[in-house]
């Protein structure tokens, strides 16, 4: 089955769209679209790779599932498109940003800019029904997330990964920690955030901190 996908992943995920489950996948997703209303666009959703060229890939992001509300989702986790208002995963994002880093909070919640500078915007899932939280899971999806985080952390070397929450947290086996370099927080959710695991990470400096000590360009974030 043809993907379109950014030539620069082509080389390292063509075997995945071969094997079986991406087929069942395929169809799955397809029929779901065609009798259901799904995010994201279709268009959008290898998003996430369109944006980011595996060759500038610096840091990895995980989210779980795409946002499943009137026109949020654009196919890059956390982030919604221009004029959406900002979910509030996406506010405590913002937020620790504004204290960790000295920027000020800002009207976009388009994640795009940080994409074009190399931070792969990864849910494990792809798609979603419209307003069913998770419709999609345990469809295939997941097996291939999962193979390009393993894919990632084969081919390339000092990557920053962002685990997020429990789930994230389990991704720690597929990364080689010797290569690479793991930062784990609570989830930015309300839920999590006001129990205080996410405030005061540090995330987004302690990345840039990393990235220079390897000679690679900090995030503008």
């Amino acid at each position: 089955m043809q993907v379109k996908i950014n030539d620069s992943w082509k080389n390292i995920l063509q075997p995945e769209f071969e094997k079986p489950y991406f087929e069942n996948l395929t169809s799955f997703v397809k029929s779901e679209y065609s009798k259901h209303t799904c995010y994201p666009k279709g268009t959008d959703v290898f998003a996430a790779f369109d944006f980011c060229d595996l060759n500038n890939l610096k840091v990895v992001i995980l989210g779980q599932d795409p946002y499943h509300g009137v026109g949020q989702a654009n196919g890059l986790c956390f982030s919604v498109h221009d004029g959406i208002t900002h979910p509030p995963s996406l506010i405590n994002i913002f937020k620790e940003i504004e204290t960790d880093v000295d920027i000020p909070y800002p009207k976009s919640g388009d994640l795009s800019r940080w994409a074009k500078q190399g931070v792969l915007l990864l849910n494990a899932t792809l798609t979603v029904r419209a307003g069913e939280a998770g419709s999609h899971q345990k469809q295939g999806w997941e097996q291939f997330t999962d193979a390009v985080i393993q894919k990632i952390s084969e081919e390339k070397n000092d990557v920053v990964f962002l685990l997020w929450g429990g789930f994230a947290k389990k991704k720690v086996k597929l990364i080689d920690d010797k290569k690479h370099h793991i930062l784990t927080s609570g989830h930015p959710s309300p839920l999590s955030a006001n129990r205080g695991y996410w405030f005061g990470n540090k995330h987004f400096s302690k990345t840039n901190n990393f990235l220079k000590d390897v000679g690679l360009a900090a995030i503008q974030w």
